[in-house]
């Protein structure tokens, strides 16, 4: 079994953001070490594919804007709203 390392790190943060840290910890019943190591794990390793990347510069460009809504009223409005 493979152990990983860990070393101990001080960070100073502002209060309300280690209480949110906290809070949102608690709610997926996880300590906050865990939550924020694996928040920063997700930050560090993540690496998006290319189709994510595309629709990521899609929706930056603003070209999305101009679409009308999709009509979420039932299954069949929004495939027929989106051209399905």
């Amino acid at each position: 079994m493979d152990i990983a390392l860990k070393k101990n790190q001080s960070f100073r943060l502002p209060v309300e953001l280690i209480e949110r840290l906290k809070q949102l910890a608690k709610r997926q019943n996880r300590s906050l070490n865990n939550y924020v190591e694996t928040l920063l794990l997700d930050a560090a390793y993540h690496q998006p594919n290319a189709t994510t990347i595309a629709a990521m510069k899609e929706a930056e460009s603003g070209a999305l804007l101009h679409q009308a809504a999709m009509d979420l009223t039932s299954i069949q409005a929004m495939e027929k709203s989106m051209g399905l």
